[in-house]
């Protein structure tokens, strides 16, 4: 996890170098009372390459996936009720049918 948060990091320090440089160049520009078009290519490349290492570090940095099995030897941090016969889970499953409904359709 040290080298991708290192990465993440260092990805949000050159975005924030890249919005300096351009505040920076927008009041060169206030100054020489010329227009504002857009920022330089040099701000382009850093705001470009800021965003492929936060990206990578957005990628690498969260982790393992945890078991959402509740018997599962890992996932003993969750207690269940005693009295299981209650428990409702809703869920997308329910819009299609089951292989009861469908063989009594036939």
């Amino acid at each position: 996890m040290g080298f991708g948060f290192a990465i993440g990091v260092f990805g949000v320090l050159i975005l924030a170098h890249a919005a300096y440089a351009t505040i920076q160049y927008r009041g060169l520009l206030k100054i020489l009372e010329e227009e504002f078009s857009g920022p330089p290519t040099n701000v382009i490349v850093e705001l470009l390459l800021g965003l492929v290492f936060c990206i990578s570090a957005a990628l690498s940095v969260p982790g393992e996936f945890l078991s959402i099995h509740p018997d599962s030897e890992e996932n003993r941090i969750v207690s269940l009720p005693a009295n299981l016969d209650f428990m409702i889970f809703n869920h997308r499953g329910k819009l299609f049918p089951s292989e009861k409904d469908m063989k009594l359709k036939c």
